[in-house]
């Protein structure tokens, strides 16, 4: 069973080959993906990368977490379920989205 991991603190100018060729030094890669801004389209600077089982994962966190990739000390640890975000504004907070004050 393949296992996500997030990766933090990328230099803007990694690809995702270059994730992927370092990671594949832990085992099989099964996916690669940055987070860019949707506004503008830059990296922003971190992303996830899946590895083909969990023992891989545990021995790409080991070898990479901390560890300089590109000029910058990578993170490396397992990534999180991405919480689901309501649109638009939220009404605790004040916003303005669906209800709030206007």
């Amino acid at each position: 069973m393949s296992t996500k991991l997030y990766v933090g603190n990328i230099s803007f100018k990694v690809t995702e080959d270059d994730l992927r060729d370092l990671f594949s030094q832990a085992g099989e890669v099964v996916s690669v993906k940055l987070i860019k801004d949707a506004a503008t389209g830059r990296l922003r600077g971190f992303g996830f990368v899946e590895m083909a089982t969990k023992e891989e994962s545990q021995k790409a966190i080991s070898m990479f977490n901390g560890n300089a990739f590109m000029d910058r000390n990578i993170v490396v640890n397992e990534a999180k379920p991405q919480e689901r975000r309501e649109r638009g504004g939220s009404r605790e907070r004040g916003g303005f989205g669906r209800g709030g004050r206007r």
